[in-house]
């Protein structure tokens, strides 16, 4: 008989994924003693349509870079190759049988009820919540309620992604906020570079 894996799922724009990511999904993976941890860049992120994004390609590349050496960490190109806008919902359904655990920022946790399909995805899947800056626990407990929650033991890391394109476009350096293959990455191929 096959065992049901134990997957924790962190979707994002990873544009571009930096550290906070990564201690979420560590964190995660160890509190929670999860198989593996699935990060998933959105193909097209419908909440981020009033904003330009990076192609998904690169996206993708640089997540990959984000995670290197790390073996129970992947990541998952399924919304990127979907046409269309993304939606979390239709990314925990394909996973089909897997016991899922949905990875967020306490920001993103506080506009759930937001999101497409809300009401089936409290209702589908256990929440791992990443304490983020100016959300509140209680912020968070009202506006998602009575559903599975596990606050993750992480610091409250103040790393965005807004603020690092606004960094690199500004000529100030990320180095030490993303992984070296991503600050690599983002030299190389120019991005943020008069953005934001």
């Amino acid at each position: 008989m096959l065992r049901r894996v134990r997957r924790g799922i962190l979707g994002g724009t990873f544009d571009p994924p930096h550290l906070a990511h990564l201690v979420a999904a560590e964190t995660a993976y160890r509190q929670l003693g999860l198989d593996v941890v699935t990060l998933i860049p959105a193909g097209s992120p419908w909440q981020k349509a009033e904003r330009p994004v990076s192609d998904p390609h690169h996206r993708l590349a640089m997540t990959e870079l984000s995670i290197d050496g790390i073996d129970y960490v992947e990541v998952d190109a399924r919304e990127v190759r979907r046409v269309g806008s993304t939606y979390t919902i239709d990314t925990i359904e394909s996973f089909g049988g897997d016991d899922m655990v949905l990875i967020v920022g306490a920001d993103a946790a506080a506009g759930v009820r937001t999101w497409h399909r809300a009401a089936d995805l409290l209702t589908g899947v256990a929440f791992a919540i990443m304490p983020r800056p100016g959300v509140s626990v209680d912020e968070v407990d009202t506006a998602i309620g009575p559903v599975d929650i596990t606050w993750l033991r992480t610091p409250e890391l103040a790393i965005a992604s807004t603020e690092l394109r606004a960094r690199v476009a500004g000529g100030d350096s990320i180095r030490f906020l993303v992984t070296d293959g991503v600050w690599r990455y983002v030299d190389a191929h120019r991005l943020y570079r008069g953005a934001d």
